[in-house]
Protein backbone atom coordinates (compact mmCIF):
# COMPACT_ATOMS: atom_id res chain seq x y z
CA UNK A 1 0.00 0.00 0.00
CA UNK A 2 1.62 3.18 -0.66
CA UNK A 3 0.76 6.69 0.73
CA UNK A 4 0.76 10.44 -1.42
CA UNK A 5 0.33 12.24 1.41
CA UNK A 6 1.20 11.43 5.24
CA UNK A 7 0.38 14.35 8.54
CA UNK A 8 2.53 13.06 11.24
CA UNK A 9 1.75 14.97 14.74
CA UNK A 10 4.84 15.10 17.17
CA UNK A 11 6.79 14.13 14.39
CA UNK A 12 10.00 15.77 15.52
CA UNK A 13 9.92 13.82 18.72
CA UNK A 14 11.85 10.40 19.54
CA UNK A 15 9.37 7.90 17.74
CA UNK A 16 8.14 10.44 15.18
CA UNK A 17 12.14 10.96 13.83
CA UNK A 18 12.33 7.40 13.10
CA UNK A 19 9.09 6.68 11.90
CA UNK A 20 9.36 9.74 9.65
CA UNK A 21 12.60 8.28 8.28
CA UNK A 22 10.44 5.37 7.47
CA UNK A 23 7.50 6.73 5.95
CA UNK A 24 9.77 9.26 3.45
CA UNK A 25 11.46 6.15 2.19
CA UNK A 26 8.39 4.90 1.05
CA UNK A 27 8.11 7.90 -1.36
CA UNK A 28 5.21 9.76 0.42
CA UNK A 29 5.10 13.30 1.04
CA UNK A 30 5.57 13.39 4.97
CA UNK A 31 3.54 16.99 7.00
CA UNK A 32 4.95 17.66 10.40
CA UNK A 33 2.30 19.41 12.14
CA UNK A 34 4.35 20.46 15.31
CA UNK A 35 3.88 23.63 17.60
CA UNK A 36 7.55 24.96 16.57
CA UNK A 37 8.55 23.77 12.32
CA UNK A 38 11.95 25.38 13.05
CA UNK A 39 12.48 22.44 15.62
CA UNK A 40 11.71 20.16 12.78
CA UNK A 41 13.69 21.16 10.54
CA UNK A 42 16.18 18.07 10.77
CA UNK A 43 13.70 15.86 9.56
CA UNK A 44 14.14 17.37 6.01
CA UNK A 45 17.22 15.34 5.08
CA UNK A 46 15.35 12.26 5.95
CA UNK A 47 13.36 12.65 2.21
CA UNK A 48 13.82 14.39 -0.98
CA UNK A 49 13.70 18.24 -1.24
CA UNK A 50 10.41 18.77 -0.35
CA UNK A 51 9.12 15.88 0.49
CA UNK A 52 9.19 16.57 4.18
CA UNK A 53 7.32 19.58 5.22
CA UNK A 54 7.43 20.82 8.98
CA UNK A 55 3.88 23.00 9.64
CA UNK A 56 3.06 25.09 12.18
CA UNK A 57 -0.08 23.76 14.21
CA UNK A 58 -1.77 24.58 17.70
CA UNK A 59 -3.13 21.13 18.36
CA UNK A 60 -5.72 23.00 20.38
CA UNK A 61 -6.85 25.02 17.10
CA UNK A 62 -9.54 23.65 15.23
CA UNK A 63 -9.10 25.12 11.94
CA UNK A 64 -5.74 24.35 12.08
CA UNK A 65 -5.47 20.89 12.97
CA UNK A 66 -8.48 20.50 9.89
CA UNK A 67 -5.44 22.56 7.47
CA UNK A 68 -3.10 19.91 8.90
CA UNK A 69 -4.39 16.54 7.72
CA UNK A 70 -6.51 18.29 4.45
CA UNK A 71 -5.44 15.95 2.00
CA UNK A 72 -4.23 12.99 3.99
CA UNK A 73 -4.20 9.62 2.95
CA UNK A 74 -3.16 8.80 6.44
CA UNK A 75 -2.73 10.30 9.78
CA UNK A 76 -0.53 9.68 12.83
CA UNK A 77 -0.90 11.13 16.34
CA UNK A 78 2.06 11.08 18.37
CA UNK A 79 1.74 13.74 20.59
CA UNK A 80 2.08 13.10 24.55
CA UNK A 81 3.89 14.77 27.84
CA UNK A 82 4.93 12.82 30.77
CA UNK A 83 4.56 15.86 32.56
CA UNK A 84 2.29 18.89 32.59
CA UNK A 85 3.42 22.44 31.90
CA UNK A 86 2.28 25.69 31.09
CA UNK A 87 -0.71 24.73 28.58
CA UNK A 88 0.50 20.93 28.33
CA UNK A 89 -1.78 19.47 30.68
CA UNK A 90 -2.54 15.62 30.64
CA UNK A 91 -6.37 16.71 29.95
CA UNK A 92 -6.09 18.44 26.60
CA UNK A 93 -2.74 16.73 24.94
CA UNK A 94 -3.45 13.41 25.81
CA UNK A 95 -7.35 13.07 26.61
CA UNK A 96 -9.46 16.13 24.06
CA UNK A 97 -6.57 16.83 20.98
CA UNK A 98 -6.31 13.06 20.01
CA UNK A 99 -10.03 13.12 19.44
CA UNK A 100 -9.83 16.69 17.65
CA UNK A 101 -7.43 15.65 15.22
CA UNK A 102 -9.03 12.14 14.58
CA UNK A 103 -12.49 14.05 13.89
CA UNK A 104 -10.93 16.39 11.84
CA UNK A 105 -9.38 13.81 10.17
CA UNK A 106 -12.86 11.81 9.55
CA UNK A 107 -14.26 14.88 7.71
CA UNK A 108 -11.08 14.82 5.48
CA UNK A 109 -11.50 11.68 4.30
CA UNK A 110 -8.74 10.37 5.73
CA UNK A 111 -8.25 6.64 5.53
CA UNK A 112 -5.96 5.30 7.77
CA UNK A 113 -5.22 6.76 11.16
CA UNK A 114 -2.52 5.66 13.82
CA UNK A 115 -3.29 6.64 17.79
CA UNK A 116 0.25 6.21 20.11
CA UNK A 117 -0.62 5.91 23.28
CA UNK A 118 0.84 3.84 25.91
CA UNK A 119 0.55 0.32 27.86
CA UNK A 120 -1.06 1.04 31.38
CA UNK A 121 -3.66 3.46 29.49
CA UNK A 122 -6.70 2.87 32.26
CA UNK A 123 -9.16 5.31 32.99
CA UNK A 124 -9.67 3.56 36.38
CA UNK A 125 -5.78 4.39 37.14
CA UNK A 126 -5.03 6.44 40.02
CA UNK A 127 -2.38 8.34 37.70
CA UNK A 128 -4.10 11.19 35.22
CA UNK A 129 -1.16 10.63 32.49
CA UNK A 130 -2.76 7.42 32.09
CA UNK A 131 -6.29 8.03 32.67
CA UNK A 132 -5.66 10.70 29.70
CA UNK A 133 -4.21 8.07 28.04
CA UNK A 134 -7.44 6.19 28.27
CA UNK A 135 -9.51 9.46 27.46
CA UNK A 136 -7.24 9.87 24.04
CA UNK A 137 -8.28 6.46 22.87
CA UNK A 138 -11.93 6.12 23.47
CA UNK A 139 -12.27 9.60 21.93
CA UNK A 140 -10.19 8.58 18.54
CA UNK A 141 -12.10 5.59 18.14
CA UNK A 142 -15.09 7.44 18.47
CA UNK A 143 -14.13 9.74 15.57
CA UNK A 144 -12.45 7.14 13.59
CA UNK A 145 -13.65 4.00 14.30
CA UNK A 146 -10.76 2.24 12.20
CA UNK A 147 -8.04 3.74 13.86
CA UNK A 148 -5.39 1.40 15.51
CA UNK A 149 -3.99 2.02 18.76
CA UNK A 150 -0.45 1.47 19.50
CA UNK A 151 0.01 0.85 23.39
CA UNK A 152 4.33 0.87 23.47
CA UNK A 153 5.93 0.16 27.16
CA UNK A 154 9.38 2.03 27.85
CA UNK A 155 10.62 3.14 24.34
CA UNK A 156 14.37 3.16 24.11
CA UNK A 157 16.75 3.80 21.92
CA UNK A 158 19.49 6.53 21.11
CA UNK A 159 17.93 9.52 21.72
CA UNK A 160 15.46 7.80 24.86
CA UNK A 161 15.08 9.81 28.22
CA UNK A 162 15.31 6.45 30.06
CA UNK A 163 18.76 4.53 29.91
CA UNK A 164 20.19 7.94 28.48
CA UNK A 165 19.41 9.69 31.95
CA UNK A 166 20.05 7.28 34.31
CA UNK A 167 23.61 6.56 32.41
CA UNK A 168 24.42 10.05 33.02
CA UNK A 169 23.64 10.33 36.21
CA UNK A 170 26.09 7.12 36.93
CA UNK A 171 28.48 9.11 35.62
CA UNK A 172 28.15 11.82 38.92
CA UNK A 173 26.19 10.34 41.44
CA UNK A 174 27.43 6.98 44.31
CA UNK A 175 24.08 5.50 43.66
CA UNK A 176 20.80 4.86 41.18
CA UNK A 177 18.12 5.54 43.26
CA UNK A 178 15.24 2.23 43.49
CA UNK A 179 11.94 4.06 43.54
CA UNK A 180 9.32 1.94 45.79
CA UNK A 181 12.38 -0.72 45.77
CA UNK A 182 12.44 -1.41 41.91
CA UNK A 183 9.90 -4.27 41.44
CA UNK A 184 7.86 -2.17 39.26
CA UNK A 185 8.09 -4.57 36.12
CA UNK A 186 8.84 -3.01 32.52
CA UNK A 187 8.78 -4.28 28.84
CA UNK A 188 11.09 -2.19 27.23
CA UNK A 189 10.38 -1.88 23.48
CA UNK A 190 13.19 -1.24 20.72
CA UNK A 191 11.97 2.76 18.75
CA UNK A 192 12.99 1.01 15.63
CA UNK A 193 10.83 -1.92 16.19
CA UNK A 194 7.51 0.90 17.08
CA UNK A 195 8.36 3.05 14.01
CA UNK A 196 7.93 -0.61 12.30
CA UNK A 197 4.53 -1.41 13.67
CA UNK A 198 3.41 2.35 13.18
CA UNK A 199 3.88 1.56 9.29
CA UNK A 200 2.64 -2.11 9.94
CA UNK A 201 -0.45 -0.71 11.33
CA UNK A 202 -1.04 1.53 8.05
CA UNK A 203 -0.86 -1.11 5.66
CA UNK A 204 -2.65 -4.17 7.20
CA UNK A 205 -6.58 -3.91 6.82
CA UNK A 206 -6.56 -6.74 9.53
CA UNK A 207 -5.27 -4.50 12.17
CA UNK A 208 -7.72 -1.69 11.74
CA UNK A 209 -9.77 -0.71 14.82
CA UNK A 210 -7.56 -2.60 16.87
CA UNK A 211 -5.40 -2.33 20.08
CA UNK A 212 -1.69 -3.51 19.94
CA UNK A 213 0.39 -3.65 23.17
CA UNK A 214 4.40 -2.96 22.53
CA UNK A 215 6.72 -4.72 24.64
CA UNK A 216 10.17 -6.17 23.95
CA UNK A 217 11.17 -9.94 24.18
CA UNK A 218 12.11 -9.37 27.96
CA UNK A 219 10.10 -8.53 31.25
CA UNK A 220 12.66 -6.42 33.51
CA UNK A 221 12.05 -5.50 37.22
CA UNK A 222 13.15 -1.62 38.01
CA UNK A 223 16.09 -2.75 39.95
CA UNK A 224 17.40 -5.21 36.79
CA UNK A 225 17.09 -2.19 34.18
CA UNK A 226 19.33 -0.24 36.86
CA UNK A 227 21.83 -3.09 37.03
CA UNK A 228 21.64 -3.57 32.88
CA UNK A 229 22.53 0.31 32.66
CA UNK A 230 25.17 -0.18 34.71
CA UNK A 231 26.84 -3.24 33.20
CA UNK A 232 26.29 -1.84 30.03
CA UNK A 233 28.31 1.70 30.90
CA UNK A 234 30.86 -0.89 33.27
CA UNK A 235 30.10 1.38 36.27
CA UNK A 236 30.06 0.60 40.32
CA UNK A 237 26.89 1.95 41.94
CA UNK A 238 24.90 1.14 44.59
CA UNK A 239 21.25 0.61 44.54
CA UNK A 240 19.42 2.28 46.92
CA UNK A 241 16.20 1.51 47.55
CA UNK A 242 13.60 4.68 48.02
CA UNK A 243 10.37 4.32 49.85
CA UNK A 244 7.18 5.55 48.31
CA UNK A 245 6.79 7.92 50.76
CA UNK A 246 10.21 9.68 50.14
CA UNK A 247 9.81 9.20 46.50
CA UNK A 248 6.77 11.43 46.41
CA UNK A 249 8.26 13.85 48.82
CA UNK A 250 10.65 14.25 46.90
CA UNK A 251 9.02 13.93 43.62
CA UNK A 252 6.73 17.01 44.43
CA UNK A 253 9.86 19.34 44.56
CA UNK A 254 11.28 18.11 41.33
CA UNK A 255 8.20 18.89 39.70
CA UNK A 256 8.45 22.33 40.16
CA UNK A 257 12.03 22.62 38.64
CA UNK A 258 12.40 22.79 34.25
CA UNK A 259 12.12 20.18 32.45
CA UNK A 260 10.17 18.24 36.01
CA UNK A 261 12.87 15.10 36.34
CA UNK A 262 10.26 13.38 38.38
CA UNK A 263 6.31 14.26 39.66
CA UNK A 264 4.22 12.67 41.83
CA UNK A 265 1.69 11.53 38.99
CA UNK A 266 4.83 9.59 37.29
CA UNK A 267 5.59 8.23 41.13
CA UNK A 268 1.88 6.53 40.86
CA UNK A 269 2.38 5.31 37.85
CA UNK A 270 5.33 3.50 38.68
CA UNK A 271 3.44 1.76 41.30
CA UNK A 272 1.62 -0.55 38.90
CA UNK A 273 3.89 -2.96 35.99
CA UNK A 274 4.29 -1.55 32.97
CA UNK A 275 4.02 -5.21 30.97
CA UNK A 276 1.87 -6.20 27.78
CA UNK A 277 -0.86 -8.01 29.11
CA UNK A 278 -2.04 -11.62 28.39
CA UNK A 279 -3.99 -12.08 25.55
CA UNK A 280 -3.20 -8.98 23.56
CA UNK A 281 -2.20 -8.36 20.28
CA UNK A 282 1.97 -7.56 20.51
CA UNK A 283 4.52 -7.09 17.71
CA UNK A 284 4.25 -10.50 16.45
CA UNK A 285 0.52 -9.65 15.54
CA UNK A 286 2.13 -7.40 13.86
CA UNK A 287 4.36 -9.56 11.77
CA UNK A 288 7.52 -7.66 13.69
CA UNK A 289 10.09 -9.69 15.54
CA UNK A 290 11.01 -7.62 18.87
CA UNK A 291 14.49 -6.42 19.66
CA UNK A 292 16.20 -7.25 22.78
CA UNK A 293 17.45 -3.85 25.03
CA UNK A 294 21.09 -6.02 25.11
CA UNK A 295 21.49 -5.82 21.51
CA UNK A 296 21.08 -2.28 21.05
CA UNK A 297 21.79 -0.25 24.28
CA UNK A 298 25.76 -1.03 23.75
CA UNK A 299 25.44 1.10 21.01
CA UNK A 300 24.16 4.07 22.18
CA UNK A 301 25.54 3.80 25.84
CA UNK A 302 29.41 3.18 25.08
CA UNK A 303 29.71 7.50 25.78
CA UNK A 304 28.52 6.96 28.97
CA UNK A 305 32.16 4.44 30.07
CA UNK A 306 34.91 5.26 31.84
CA UNK A 307 37.45 6.57 29.69
CA UNK A 308 34.27 7.16 26.53
CA UNK A 309 32.93 5.77 23.74
CA UNK A 310 36.03 3.80 22.33
CA UNK A 311 37.44 2.25 26.07
CA UNK A 312 36.44 -1.14 26.58
CA UNK A 313 33.66 -2.50 28.63
CA UNK A 314 34.61 -2.75 32.38
CA UNK A 315 33.52 -1.70 35.74
CA UNK A 316 35.28 1.12 37.37
CA UNK A 317 34.47 2.96 40.32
Amino acid sequence: MSFKLVTVFGGSGFIGRHFVRRIAATGATVRIATRRPQGAKFLRPMGDVGQVVPMAVDIFDDRQVAEAVAGADAVVNLIGILAQSGKQRFDTVQGKAPGRIAAKSTAAGVKHFVQISAIGADAASKSRYAQTKAEGEAAVLAAFPKAVILRPSIVFGPEDQFFNRFAAMAQFSPFLPLIGGGTTKFQPVYVGDVADAIMAALRRHDAEGKVFELGGPHVYSFRQLMALTLDMIGRDRKLVSLPWSLASLQAAMLELLPGAPLTRDQVTLLRTDNVVHTGALTLGDLGIAATAAEVILPTYLDRFRVGGRFSAIRRAS
